[in-house]
């Protein structure tokens, strides 16, 4: 009986000891966590970002992706905490309720300021401080590093100068260097480099100063052509050159009066030609004229200078006028008498006579001829041909007059000119050279706008190809030997004083 009964209690110990354990597993239920680590601001993943709980589990580290992963985390709530240098630290509640719960969250993690360094002081290169004699045009370069290699360095460069008060500031550069263009001549520029990693205080860097050149005493100005306008430029004989006038204002027929210093110029205003002066260096631009130039063409009208630098003699359609530098004393000198448009004109050097070239509205049926102060005609040049005539420039003591004509005698709407020759004609002994032939201008060309060189020695001028679109080229023929020098490519409207 007793083994009987030592039977029974060890089945019913084993039995109890079964249930029990059943009891104990069902209790024990867990879930997951799943989640990503962000940059806040970029949501870019971050990876090796530590992961664990409170109370704790399981420590975990982010993947490439920034994906974690913490499994078999009994149910319950809790602080999830991650930490990675360089970043705050961040915290997120979690409760688990479910046994087989999954849980997902998203952590954002802001940069560390407090570990962030400051950029390096800009170190300036170029132009070096106190730096002369530079260009109108100059590259301002500069170095700087940055401790912690994922900022994005942003650059300000605040320019100054001694000329007036106007201040340059280029923000939010990210190159090492900015193109400053537009400088003036004989003025010194202060300049300085700030930097700003978004995180610290802008780190400034010391003033640099540099001065420009002086305005160079160029003798020739020429126009090119950009974008369907016009624009100046001053050069040397050498073509070592700067931009006169600026690209978005067309500017023409540039001239250069010796005794005034002054440079006038055409320039279209509200789609009119009026006349411009301005200081050698571009600087100071002032209109002159309130009536327009006018004639059948902007780019073949012409006006002129007095000797003296301070009148201008211009022509509006079929009227002469004289004006003063400073656009007073607008006065009515002649009227062609037939109604015919007047497209240049020039005035001798000792003031006594004006030559004139007219034409009707398509450029035709033209005539140059030299009047007097008060209107008569002196001399007859040029009348009763076909074809296009221009190009007027009298000699120093006035007694010769350049001029161009197309021989071919060609007339057509788009006012093209075939075989245009340059002429000196003798107002004394009424001897007419054909400049052209004698310098042995290329077949299927033309010369045209020529002018005197200052000492009569010479004659600048423009040859291109008669097909009306290649480009024009700015040459010389020395009158002692006839001989050919191109000296500006793609120019036009040469003057040289």
């Amino acid at each position: 009986m007793k083994n009987i009964f030592n039977i029974l209690t060890f089945f019913l110990f084993i039995f109890s000891l079964s249930s029990c354990s059943e009891d104990l597993v069902d209790k024990v239920q867990v879930a997951t966590l799943k989640g990503i680590v962000i940059k806040k601001g970029t949501n870019q993943p971050i990876k090796n970002v530590k992961l664990f709980t409170t109370p704790s589990t399981e420590t975990v580290f982010t993947k490439d992706d920034g994906s974690f992963i913490i499994e078999n985390i009994p149910l319950g709530d809790y602080s999830v905490r991650a930490e990675l240098t360089g970043y705050l630290t961040s915290f997120q509640g979690v409760s688990f309720k479910n046994n087989e719960q999954t849980v997902s969250v998203v952590f954002e993690m802001s940069d560390d300021d407090s570990l962030n360094s400051s950029p390096s002081v800009p170190v300036l290169l170029s132009p070096v401080d106190n730096a002369v004699d530079q260009p109108l045009a100059v590259d301002l370069t500069w170095d700087c590093n940055d401790a912690d290699s994922l900022d994005v360095l942003k650059y300000k460069v605040v320019v100054k100068n001694d000329f007036d008060a106007n201040v340059i500031e280029i923000k939010d550069l990210t190159d090492k260097h900015y193109y400053l263009e537009n400088l003036k001549f004989g003025v010194t520029y202060y300049w300085q480099v700030s930097v700003s990693d978004g995180i610290n205080p802008e780190v400034n860097s010391p003033v640099f100063r540099f001065k420009t050149s002086t305005t160079p005493n160029n003798r020739f100005h020429y126009v090119k052509k950009m974008n369907g306008s016009y624009y100046i430029v001053s050069s040397d004989e050498a073509n070592v050159n700067f931009q006169f006038t600026p690209f978005d204002k067309n500017s023409w027929r540039p001239r250069l009066n010796q005794n005034s210093q002054i440079i006038a110029f055409l320039r279209t205003v509200g789609g009119n030609a009026q006349i411009f002066t301005a200081n050698t260096d571009g600087s100071n631009p002032f209109q002159v004229t309130a009536v327009p130039v006018a004639g059948f063409d902007n780019a073949e009208i012409d006006y002129a200078w007095s000797k003296n630098g301070k009148e201008f003699l211009y022509a509006n359609f079929t009227k002469l006028y004289r004006i003063n530098k400073d656009g007073s004393g607008l006065q009515l000198v002649y009227t062609t008498p037939d109604g015919s448009f007047i497209s240049e004109c020039d005035w001798s050097y000792d003031g006594s006579k004006i030559a004139l070239k007219t034409n009707d509205a398509n450029g035709y049926n033209v005539k140059i001829y030299i009047i007097d102060l008060v209107g008569n005609t002196v001399k007859t040049v040029l009348e009763n041909v076909p074809g296009a005539a221009g190009g007027l420039n009298f000699s120093v003591d006035g007694s010769k007059l350049l001029y161009t004509y197309d021989i071919s005698g060609h007339q057509e709407a788009n006012y093209r000119q075939l075989d245009t020759h340059m002429f000196i004609y003798n107002l004394v002994t009424d001897e007419n050279i054909d400049l052209s032939v004698l310098s042995e201008k290329p077949d299927g060309s033309n010369d045209l706008d020529p002018r005197f060189s200052p000492n009569d020695a010479d004659v600048i001028f423009v040859n291109t190809s008669n097909d009306g679109i290649s480009a024009k080229k700015i040459t010389k023929v020395i009158l002692q030997d006839n001989s050919r020098t191109d000296l500006f490519p793609d120019a036009e409207m040469p003057d040289w004083e």
